[in-house]
């Protein structure tokens, strides 16, 4: 069985493990690490609402949205202005949790149409895909037991495969292998396509053509801990997103304007700084100072270089500017 088939009945089968399991009980994302994750995309929300000069109806779409915590959390802290005009919707095929409030809409597929921002958060990384591996007679498809996920060669790449290879990860030597990014470009390309106006962002684990891992990253997460890619429904199975070739396939869909940055550089920019608050304040104002302190260390977590800050954000825009208020803040 190729990877792509063994991962999409893994993943979304009639057992799959996303139809039975709560993600956040087997991997943390920013959405549990802390609420102000959520804070930081209200803040975008407000952005992107101004940009389209406040419409009377605003979508706040979050696909593979989980159990919408990221959803709850934006609408709660929206301003009453923007709360009343914000349909919230979340994307999701597993199905709707009992305390999930009325007002989000509960969706399996993309709304038709969008007008405001869409936020997958964690989500190409589980879009199924093929790994291909360089052998001496060529590039060849990987076969894997779904049971064991015990590998073997496969046949060739079809031409579309071949071209995506060429394009944005091509392979050298025999044993280089790559995973096959064009179903993650198809689906980003799905969001795009149908936003009227406003900003569709991707935040994930993520490449770009300069740094692809030459073995691919085939990763199963469960219980908190990673575990061997075993296609068998007892595990999450990801792999890391070429964030760049999502781009061009974006772009192609309609995009109007594009930036590719980290969530490092987006959380700050949006206001998450980590920096500790002055010793002094925890004299004139304990409870003051432990807030500051508590934010600050949740501000460190999502911007840490080297765990969740070191996403990537791919943030697309149609019929307006990318909002200027993620530009990277210059750092003295």
């Amino acid at each position: 069985m190729t990877w792509r088939t063994a991962m999409e009945r893994a993943l979304y089968g009639t057992d799959g493990f996303y139809r039975r399991e709560r993600p956040g009980e087997h991997f943390r994302t920013s959405v549990h690490a802390s609420p102000r994750f959520a804070a930081a995309l209200g803040r975008l929300l407000a952005e992107v609402d101004a940009a389209l000069g406040h419409p009377a109806r605003l979508d706040l779409v979050d696909v593979g949205a989980g159990r919408a915590e990221l959803l709850v959390n934006i609408v709660r802290a929206a301003e009453p202005g923007l709360a009343e005009r914000l349909v919230p919707t979340a994307v999701e095929i597993a199905p709707r949790p009992p305390e999930i409030p009325d007002r989000i809409a509960w969706r399996h597929e993309l709304p038709a149409r969008i007008t405001g921002l869409v936020i997958a958060n964690e989500w190409l990384d589980n879009i199924a895909l093929d790994v291909v591996e360089q052998t001496p007679a060529g590039p060849r498809l990987v076969l894997v037991d779904p049971a064991t996920g015990a590998e073997r060669p496969g046949p060739e790449p079809s031409a579309q495969d071949l071209d995506w290879l060429a394009r944005w990860w091509p392979l050298r030597e025999p044993g280089d292998r790559a995973e096959l990014g064009h179903p993650r470009c198809m689906a980003w390309s799905s969001v795009i396509e149908r936003l009227s106006g406003g900003l569709a962002i991707a935040v994930d684990y993520s490449h770009t053509r300069a740094s692809r891992p030459p073995y691919g990253t085939l990763t199963g997460y469960r219980d908190g801990a990673t575990v061997p890619a075993v296609p068998d429904g007892s595990c999450d199975v990801t792999a890391h997103v070429a964030l760049d070739a999502c781009r061009a396939a974006g772009e192609q869909a309609g995009a109007s304007d594009t930036l590719l940055t980290t969530q490092r550089d987006a959380l700050r920019a949006l206001g998450l700084s980590g920096t500790r608050p002055p010793i002094d304040l925890a004299h004139r104002d304990p409870r003051g100072y432990v807030q500051a302190l508590c934010a600050a260390g949740e501000d460190a977590e999502l911007t840490d270089p080297q765990g969740l800050g070191g996403f990537g954000w791919l943030a697309q825009a149609a019929g307006i500017p990318v909002p200027a208020i993620l530009a990277p803040v210059p750092v003295g």
